[in-house]
């Protein structure tokens, strides 16, 4: 008999370690209405609270070495938090949003041909960190 294997996006809602869970598509939506942010990962399997990866768009990344620059949007960030966790449950509150060095594209294999994210990818390149991140009780944080 035949063996069908899914690899894809069967299931992307999570598990926090409290028990609820998160569907993270309308929270990502969300923090995509910032100008800023290309990309969005909303995680947080088996942790307290939920946190979010994003990628900075192309045109956004060089000026993040000016430290200006950089203070400005890690300001319009925490208040973007605020206001995301204002239209969520309790539950679903983002813990803090982490900026990611990395570019997610084609070629690493974080994005499918259709430029839709491959959150396990995502995950798994982040995991080891992801425990630190939470340590630090930042409401940002650069990779």
């Amino acid at each position: 008999m035949g063996r069908l294997k899914l690899t894809g996006r069967i299931k992307e809602i999570f598990k926090t370690s409290k028990g609820k869970y998160i569907a993270p598509a309308p929270i990502e939506n969300r923090l995509m209405s910032h100008d800023a942010i290309e990309m969005v990962c909303v995680s947080g399997a088996n942790q307290t609270q939920p946190h979010a990866l994003v990628m900075l768009g192309e045109e956004v990344r060089p000026k993040t070495a000016d430290e200006n620059f950089r203070k400005e949007l890690e300001a319009s960030f925490k208040n973007l938090i605020q206001e995301v966790n204002k239209t969520v449950d309790p539950h679903e509150q983002l813990a803090f949003i982490t900026v990611v060095s990395d570019e997610w594209s084609i070629e690493n294999s974080f994005l499918t041909p259709t430029l839709k994210l491959k959150r396990n990818v995502v995950e798994d390149a982040y995991q080891e960190k992801v425990d630190n991140w939470y340590a630090q009780r930042q409401a940002v944080i650069w990779q």
